[in-house]
């Protein structure tokens, strides 16, 4: 099997992140996988080359390893995101005149009308199907005034999956209002398809990521079925958060690595600590100051409750936000 890390080089990399690099790195080693690191760095407007760098380095820092990626290398390579553009694009060009997508030429004031619109890819916008059944004349004129993004023409679809933390799932794609971007108008591809198109070129079988992308999973059951791969299996861990109930992400600006570094935790801290928030690890199997090294981390109970839940509370750290 072979899992994965795929963090966004937007900011410096925090609690929230380590978390999941944590998990996903503990099922590989206890299922003696493959540990893939990749960065997804296709948001050309915040993802930075350097910060991915410093990444890396936080990432060496804490003691995470990895068999293929970034300084690693492999035969899935590259491992940035921004080197597989042609990639994305043949995909796009070939399902377009397939007919399996359509060119939206809708603005965003349009679309926040249609319904409230989600941050990122951490939420799912739904659509009204607008410029599903344009002409090609009316395509034509509108291309005129505006550059189309590219829409999947979703048929009905109905999924089951059986999610490792979270349960019995299911999941349902409607024509026109799930009918989701591929391609924006200012030619950024979506999140959907890279991650999608990355994991069946790189082999991956298992995706372990936060609660607040298991809304995705439809979309993206689609395309593994578009493309004809199979897809992976996936485990939604809980969120962490503050005691205040504050998610820990760059978008609440939480605590970083290099913070907590400059404050004196070494990796071992910062291991330990979250290895016990997890409940994958008892008090009495941590060492002083709640230390944990990795390997003794690949001892740890990835099966327990307190990962089948939404959100785990972080009452170990001191945390400033």
């Amino acid at each position: 099997m072979k899992g994965r890390f795929a963090p966004s080089p937007t900011g410096h990399i925090h609690l929230g992140n380590v978390w999941i690099a944590m998990l996903a790195w503990l099922s590989v080693q206890q299922q003696q996988g493959t540990f893939l690191v990749r960065m997804e760095d296709i948001d050309t407007q915040r993802a930075k080359r350097s910060l991915g760098e410093e990444l890396l380095d936080d990432l060496e820092w804490l003691g995470l390893t990895w068999d293929e990626g970034p300084r690693v290398g492999g035969a899935a390579g590259p491992y940035w995101q921004s080197e597989r553009y042609s990639l994305y694009e043949a995909q796009v060009q070939a399902w377009a005149k397939e007919g399996i997508l359509y060119p939206c030429y809708c603005n965003r004031a349009r679309l926040q009308s249609i319904s409230s619109a989600p941050h990122g890819h951490e939420g799912i916008a739904h659509y009204d199907g607008h410029c599903r059944h344009l002409s090609e004349m009316e395509c034509q004129q509108l291309r005129l005034q505006k550059v189309p993004s590219w829409r999947m023409k979703i048929a009905n679809r109905e999924y089951d999956f059986t999610d490792r933390w979270q349960g019995t799932q299911h999941a349902q794609l409607w024509p026109g209002a799930d009918d989701f971007i591929v391609k924006r108008a200012d030619g950024m591809f979506a999140y959907n398809l890279a991650v999608v198109m990355d994991d069946i070129a790189m082999g991956v079988t298992e995706v372990i990521r936060g609660y607040d992308l298991l809304p995705a999973v439809g979309a993206q059951l689609w395309l593994y079925e578009s493309l004809g791969a199979p897809a992976p299996t996936y485990g939604h861990a809980p969120l962490v958060v503050d005691e205040k109930g504050y998610r820990l992400s760059k978008r609440q600006q939480s605590i970083t690595l290099r913070e907590l570094r400059q404050s004196g935790y070494s990796g071992a801290m910062i291991l330990g600590r979250l290895a016990l928030a997890a409940g994958l690890v008892t008090t009495k199997q941590v060492g002083p100051f709640e230390t944990l090294t990795w390997s003794a981390l690949v001892k740890g109970n990835i099966e327990n409750l307190s990962l089948k839940q939404q959100q785990v509370k972080l009452t170990n750290f001191d945390i400033v936000i």
